[in-house]
């Protein structure tokens, strides 16, 4: 049987370009045509020029058209997506044996970054799978080194119901340090845990030698009396710490007799000075686990130390650890390392305008610039769980971005860097433009009388005597450079080659800003933007953007193209 081989790369190009979101790519295509028929290979220069046509078509499609033709031709491989895409946003099944219950435990000292969000969906996502239950826990015990913002603990409830996370239960360490001096006594009292009076600088030395700290041996009366004391504020920050006995020759000197228990003087910002006695993070999370009865911990796997060191409290106690996995890093190209300090620091130096700057992985900044929570949602399952080390670019979330805003975002003309254009001869015109390419929405109506605003990179390409077009409004032929004008020369659709439509506005147009990550285009758009505050548009040829503002200058986020 002849192989139809003009529909085979049809179909082919349509579902890669329905999966991407964007153009059809040549060599997958091909790749893919080549290898499901092997028999055109003989043939290939001819099919590679066959191919040209038929991606430069789709290409030029819209994502609703490509779709709708691919489920007329070709069904099955629409479906084939739809499988693929359930697969890639589903995450591999837990170990369970009785319920499940998740946590994430952030400390708020600043909002919610990207990298917050993975744990938020991904636990969230995994107490729903199994209908259990997922928490939100502060850990807000370091009021000195990273201080907790009163502010933050709203954002993270906001941020998490935002993503569609939103938490069964939410438990703030700060309020419970008394239940943690409980399990701190009743430690010391069966001899596993000792106050140590040794500088941080003599114990290093003591550690590295495997050698014990003088202390270690006192009975637990004597501990006790110490530790006492230590809540009753009679020690100075640095002269007593509380420690977990482990094993002083192991081979790992972080699990060697670790600090449970230090003095911080510095009024905690939710509770003042009501204690001065703070657990550190591996023994308030160590109790808070087991309190609430966290069934399955996913964490970095840069933090194995911390299970390790945990375990000796579970040990001695006698309670059993909660099932673990570990994840990879993920680094983001675009944002490479920023901590929430650096951002805080660089707030307060100006360096940006706020937690919500676009240039910030920040899910307050990703949400003022039109991210979809779905779109993170996604984002955040398909990369999974996997111990490796992952570096991926914000255009795979962009992707998924557009497959969610692309059919609902209306359509607006916005020049950047505008230059007034005189068009002799042409009328006055009310230009009738959709508000949506492929979906019956409406149209928008931009009046004008024989001058317009361009955009200067579009002049710049500009020669004398070229013809274009006016997008939905007319034709016209150039006729100067130095200032540009232009002719009237009717609306004969035609006449225009490829690529020869240019956007324009009006010159009666609102003035718009759009701050993107890296730069603030100034402009003028069309009055009908301003009715679109809190929404995503698109910005034909530019990109979709939200708005935020519409007092006065029109002020809008950029998402992306």
């Amino acid at each position: 049987m002849k192989v139809d081989v003009k529909r085979v790369i049809r179909k082919y190009a349509l579902q890669n370009a329905v999966k991407y979101g964007s153009a059809p790519s040549k060599a997958a295509v091909m790749s893919k045509v080549m290898g499901l028929h092997p028999e055109l290979r003989p043939n290939a220069k001819e099919t590679m020029t066959l191919s040209e046509g038929i991606l430069a078509d789709i290409a030029a499609m819209s994502p609703e058209q490509r779709e709708s033709e691919l489920q007329r031709i070709a069904p099955e491989l629409i479906e084939e997506l739809h499988e693929k895409r359930e697969k890639e946003h589903k995450l591999p099944g837990l170990d369970i044996t009785d319920g499940v219950v998740m946590r994430i435990a952030p400390n708020p000292n600043g909002p919610p970054t990207l990298g917050s969000a993975r744990g938020i969906i991904i636990n969230h996502e995994y107490a729903k799978m199994y209908d259990g239950k997922f928490i939100l826990r502060f850990d807000d015990t370091d009021p000195k080194i990273k201080r907790p913002m009163l502010e933050a603990y709203a954002w993270y409830e906001e941020d998490c119901e935002w993503l569609g996370a939103k938490p069964d239960e939410i438990v703030i360490a700060s309020d419970r340090l008394d239940r943690y001096y409980e399990y701190a006594e009743e430690l010391i009292k069966k001899g596993d845990a000792y106050i140590c009076f040794c500088s941080q600088q003599k114990f290093k030395q003591l550690k590295d030698a495997k050698k014990a700290c003088p202390h270690r041996e006192k009975d637990a009366r004597t501990n006790l009396e110490s530790w006492k004391k230590m809540l009753a504020g009679e020690y100075d920050e640095g002269e007593a710490v509380l420690r977990i006995k482990t094993d002083i020759k192991h081979k790992d000197p972080a699990l060697r007799d670790w600090v449970a228990f230090r003095i911080v003087k510095m009024p905690h910002p939710r509770v003042g000075d009501k204690y001065q006695v703070w657990p550190m993070l591996d023994f308030e999370s160590a109790i808070e686990d087991h309190l609430l009865g966290i069934t399955h911990i996913i964490r970095g796997k840069d933090l194995m130390d911390s299970e390790k060191r945990q375990k000796f409290v579970y040990g001695y106690l006698g309670w059993e650890y909660p099932k673990t996995s570990h994840w990879g890093r993920i680094k983001i190209h675009e944002f490479g390392k920023l901590s929430t300090s650096e951002m805080k620091k660089a707030i307060q130096e100006g360096l940006y305008e706020g937690w919500d700057d676009p240039r910030l992985p920040t899910i307050c900044s990703l949400r003022r610039r039109g991210i979809q929570p779905d779109a993170i949602r996604n984002f955040m399952i398909g990369l999974g769980i996997s111990e490796t080390d992952i570096a991926v670019s914000m255009d795979t979330l962009y992707a998924e971005n557009k497959k969610i805003i692309d059919p609902v975002a209306n359509r607006y003309f916005f020049v950047h860097d505008p230059v007034r254009m005189m068009i002799e001869n042409a009328p006055p015109v009310v230009a009738k433009a959709p508000l949506h390419p492929n979906i019956d929405r409406g149209i928008r109506q931009i009046s004008t009388r024989g001058e317009v605003f361009v955009c200067k990179d579009d002049v710049e390409r500009m020669k004398e005597g070229k013809i274009l077009r006016l997008k939905d409004l007319y034709n016209i032929k150039i006729t100067s450079l130095k200032p540009p004008k232009a002719e009237y020369i009717g609306n004969d659709r035609s006449i225009i080659e490829r690529g020869a439509i240019i956007h324009w506005a009006p010159v009666d147009g609102a003035k718009v800003e759009v701050l993107a990550p890296d730069y603030e285009y100034n402009g003028v758009g069309e009055e009908g933007i301003k009715s679109e505050l809190g929404n995503v548009v698109q910005f034909e040829r530019f990109g979709f953007v939200r708005i935020n503002s519409v007092d006065g200058v029109i002020r809008a986020h950029f998402a992306h193209k």
